[in-house]
């Protein structure tokens, strides 16, 4: 009997240490580029990265900090830091609009909020706004709500609001592409949708793992994946299936052009890293 017991123990704790590396190896695993690119860290401690924008030649970024802890920081071409907005929940979107920015708050009702170097003010309201995008005088945010989501649109010509898309599951992101074909994400669905003139936004991809952030440009439509672990940053080029650039993220937000390569917040290892094509 003590032989059996003994036995079981060794399982048990067999099974545990199996238990506790895959854990570790989930959290500690570095990422990995894809062949033809390779990335570095441009910039680290800052806590939950997630938007990003440039402001000239200076780097504005957001830490996804909730109850009032979250700042927009600005680091400019020496690398120095400074504050530019704090106080903030979970701030998420950020775009350049109107000769100045406009950013959304993910952490309960909150003001879309305009800013410049002479002062603010807020634009309209949303509830867990998250992604934003910029066209000329409209703005666009979506608003990562469960089955409430909206996907909304500005017009600073007459301040007019507009509500696009309704009972969206956690919609996260919105863009459009050079051709004019816009997308969004609902990610608990795992979803990009195609947005269509008759309102019924086909999936254009599916069977994701919580699709986020969103960009287009030449090489394709970007996806990043808001998981805590094994994230992914995908490119689709919208014939064949979507490509793993970058892999073992943790938490992967927003996606900026750098010049050929791009900037991506990583806001599960707090920093922001530089991906750029071999």
């Amino acid at each position: 009997m003590a032989t059996l017991w003994r036995s079981a123990l060794l399982v048990l704790v067999a099974l545990l240490l199996a238990a506790l590396g895959f854990l570790a190896w989930q959290r500690f695993w570095p990422a990995q580029a894809a062949p033809g690119w390779c990335y570095a860290v441009a910039h680290a401690d800052i806590a939950k990265a997630s938007a990003l924008a440039w402001q000239g030649d200076a780097l504005l970024t957001a830490e996804e900090l909730k109850d009032g802890k979250g700042r927009l920081l600005r680091i400019d071409a020496q690398g120095r830091r400074s504050v530019l907005s704090a106080g903030l929940y979970k701030p998420d979107g950020l775009v350049p609009y109107q000769e100045g920015f406009a950013y959304s708050q993910e952490g309960g009702t909150h003001p879309i909020r305009w800013f410049d170097a002479t002062g603010s003010r807020d634009l309209f309201i949303g509830i867990n706004a998250q992604g934003l995008w910029a066209e000329g005088k409209r703005l666009y945010a979506v608003e990562d709500r469960k089955g409430e989501g909206r996907l909304l649109r500005y017009d600073a010509a007459d301040g007019s609001l507009t509500v696009l898309r309704d009972h969206l599951d956690e919609a996260e992101s919105f863009t459009r592409c050079p051709d004019g074909s816009a997308f969004y994400t609902e990610k608990s669905r795992g979803l990009v949708r195609q947005l269509s003139d008759d309102g019924r936004d086909p999936p254009a991809l599916s069977d994701l793992r919580e699709p986020s952030f969103l960009l287009c440009d030449h090489r394709g439509l970007w996806i990043s994946e808001d998981s805590t672990h094994r994230a992914r940053l995908l490119l689709w080029d919208r014939q064949s299936a979507p490509r793993a650039i970058l892999t073992f993220l943790r938490a992967p937000q927003a996606l900026l052009p750098r010049g050929d390569g791009y900037l991506l917040a990583e806001g599960g290892r707090d920093r922001i890293i530089a991906l750029d094509p071999r």
